[in-house]
């Protein structure tokens, strides 16, 4: 902004003068702004509530929507000290029979005692020189797979470990006990291990490792061995879990099998049969549909507040001179009333309201018969008994959590335990004529994108508009004010003139 120097000789307040003659264009110029300002409250408050609807779309009504939801099992074991069982949708309500008669395990190796270490304060950071072990290359089998472990005492314990764990399998060096401790990554025969001696040079570096066991010594032709059987080390082999299901026996690696729907995971061997039962999940289909309306209930009610919410009349965004005025507390509590104002009898909102109102209290046929809501005993209250903007909620009767209704009989939970195959065919139907009818709401058009419940497109052309509109305005203000300041400026030249020439006549006149 140019700097003005104005006012010299007719002692006017120029400036003043100026922003006076100037303000009806400051007027139109602040007004377009604060329109723009209050559009774009308007577009965060319905991305915010756009992202609500959606999530609710696209999660909580979907699952709604696919039948399986609706055929959860409850899964109880005779003793679930030995084994835990859950049960998809395909397996049968009824009782199977289980027996654990192994655990699967992993293989183990408890290294001897390093007696060349006995008298030494060793850790994992010692070389295995200070353990006494020997230069080498060892062969280490785990599973079908035979790799090359090498063995150097320049090397710490830690270096040890890490080049077994590159290998495939763990270890642990315990400084207090001087030993060695080996195991397998995964339970079962297939990932087991074993090191392999091929000859005596082999053997002594294991020894020296504590990690030569019985076996590694026939495996080397006249070797003789210990007959202090603490200097060998201890291999305890892997093993595969065994269980029988209704008679048949399955073995795996793990300890967790996935049998004809059923997911049995062994964690204790059994004295014989226990027993496997299956039924329907009344609680957990019965929580579910209670999770999805208290989802439902939340976006209504907030759609609902926000419909009704007390007039801003007199309110409009502030400008920075009005805000000057203003404590910084005035001022969020001044812009707080227009934005909960915002969405007040819009209608839109009161558009998408009507939609998923009507969606769920259609009726639809299962069986040959006809339900709705109101047949499992879920409905919205009265007028004279409904909660401030809960109209659309629903109460299901018999809700220990909602006290208007808790004491009705629970209508729900006995439909689901008398035909949960009903009960899920109709909140099915509900739930996909709602997802449709929120998908039609939410579709592409010339004013919104997709998945957008309100005028997105339209909403962005407006917002740019005004950018146009109030550059056009600041145009015409700065060019406004340059048309006076050049007047006063002409005026202020014209008085200096007049001044100089009168101060020259008086010199002249003597005076």
């Amino acid at each position: 902004m140019p700097i003005r120097i104005t006012g010299m000789n007719s002692g006017l307040d120029t400036d003043s003068i100026v922003q006076e003659l100037v303000s009806a264009y400051r007027t139109k110029q602040d007004k377009y702004k604060k329109e723009q300002t209050k559009l774009s409250w308007t577009q965060d408050a319905w991305k915010e509530l756009n992202t609500k609807v959606y999530g609710f779309y696209s999660k909580k009504l979907w699952n709604m929507t696919l039948p399986g939801s609706y055929s959860k099992k409850k899964t109880t074991v005779s003793d679930s000290t030995k084994a835990t069982v859950t049960a998809d949708s395909t397996v049968t309500n009824g009782t199977q029979t289980l027996e654990v008669k192994q655990l699967a395990t992993g293989g183990h190796l408890t290294g001897a005692e390093l007696k060349f270490a006995a008298n030494k304060e060793v850790s994992s950071s010692s070389t295995l020189a200070e353990l006494g072990v020997k230069s080498g290359t060892l062969q280490l089998k785990v599973g079908d797979e035979t790799k090359t472990v090498n063995v150097d005492p320049s090397k710490t314990v830690s270096d040890f470990l890490a080049e077994l764990k590159k290998q495939g399998v763990t270890g642990s060096f315990d400084a207090k006990q001087k030993r060695f401790f080996i195991n397998s990554t995964e339970s079962g025969k297939k990932n087991d291990f074993e090191f392999v001696a091929r000859d005596q040079k082999d053997l002594d570096v294991l020894n020296s490792l504590g990690l030569a066991t019985e076996a590694n010594y026939d495996q080397v032709a006249g070797s003789t061995k210990p007959t202090d059987t603490s200097a060998l080390g201890v291999k305890k082999d892997a093993q595969n879990a065994q269980i029988v299901l209704n008679g048949a026996l399955f073995e795996g690696d793990s300890n967790k099998f996935s049998i004809n729907g059923l997911t049995i995971t062994a964690t204790g061997v059994t004295n014989g049969e226990m027993s496997i039962t299956t039924a329907t999940d009344v609680d957990g289909i019965y929580d579910m549909i209670k999770d999805f309306f208290k989802e439902y209930n939340d976006l209504m009610n907030t759609m609902e507040k926000s419909y009704n919410a007390p007039s801003a009349k007199g309110y409009e965004p502030l400008t920075d001179d009005e805000k000057s005025e203003m404590s910084d507390k005035e001022v969020e509590k001044w812009e707080q009333k227009i934005k909960d104002s915002l969405f007040r009898r819009d209608d839109t909102l009161r558009s998408v309201m009507s939609t998923m109102s009507m969606a769920m209290n259609k009726s639809y046929e299962v069986n040959g018969k006809n339900y709705s809501l109101s047949s499992f005993g879920i409905k919205t209250a009265g007028y004279f008994t409904k909660a401030e903007n809960e109209s659309y909620a629903f109460h299901i009767d018999g809700d220990k959590d909602d006290s208007s209704v808790e004491g009705n009989v629970d209508r729900l939970r006995a439909a689901i335990e008398e035909d949960p195959e009903a009960v899920g065919e109709f909140f099915t139907q509900l739930s996909k004529g709602l997802y449709e009818d929120l998908r039609e709401k939410m579709g592409k058009t010339e004013l919104s994108s997709s998945y957008t419940i309100y005028n997105d497109v339209q909403m962005k052309k407006d917002y740019d508009e005004y950018t146009k509109t109030i550059k056009k305005w600041e145009d015409k203000l700065k060019d406004m004010e340059d048309y006076y300041y050049k007047k006063f400026s002409a005026m202020e030249t014209a008085l200096s003139k007049l001044q100089s020439q009168t101060n020259s006549l008086a010199s002249l006149l003597g005076g």
